[in-house]
């Protein structure tokens, strides 16, 4: 069974966003591949984390005034209540009938939805092709260079060693041709990248 690290607060065709409640190093990480159950399980939304937010609670609040806090307090409100973590996740593509397509989804997860990790087989597979690299570059309200250079490098260590360069060379390659009217950003990209 695949591990759910999160639920489904609210979403659209764009983008997602879910809530989770781990310890420090379970929180999921920006850039990280998710998939998110759609059409009734008959399709996974596949997403890149692009932004994680803890909120605030009105316990917090008056703890942080307090001059000389004892780290029980501390311990107390990580380990067993609810730290609030809202991780909001770009659509980048979808999987139907057993493939991936690198377009925005038909529908949008449902409320209360399971959200999982991308094993390492899922993105190696849905790398293949990086058609779903404008799908970032073109998001409103996204940081899109951050999260391509970080989503390139998690996707280049789910490759074979071996295949690793060829792997970056080849997503080079992809925004040389989606970035050839901005020379500038695209060797910001490329030296992130170290290609």
């Amino acid at each position: 069974m695949t591990a759910t690290i999160g639920r489904l607060l609210r979403s659209s065709t764009l983008d997602y966003v879910f809530g989770c409640s781990v310890p420090e190093p379970e929180v999921p990480l920006f850039g990280a591949f998710v998939k998110a159950p759609a059409q009734r399980g008959k399709s996974d939304v596949i997403g890149l984390i692009y932004n994680i937010a803890i909120e605030d609670d009105p316990f917090v609040r008056q703890m942080i005034a307090t001059p000389d806090l004892d780290e029980a307090y501390i311990q107390d409100q990580r380990v067993n209540r609810q730290v609030p973590i809202e991780v909001s996740v770009l659509a980048i593509g979808y999987r139907s009938d057993g493939g991936f397509i690198h377009d925005l989804p038909p529908q949008p997860p449902i409320t209360l939805d399971r959200i999982s990790p991308c094993d390492a087989a899922e993105i190696k597979h849905f790398t293949e092709r990086l058609d779903y690299l404008r799908l970032i570059l073109f998001a409103p309200d996204v940081p899109a260079d951050e999260l391509i250079a970080v989503s390139l490098r998690l996707a280049a260590d789910c490759q074979p060693s071996e295949d690793r360069d060829r792997f970056l060379r080849n997503a080079g390659r992809e925004l040389a041709k989606l970035l050839s009217r901005d020379l500038a950003r695209l060797e910001k990209l490329l030296k992130r990248l170290k290609i």
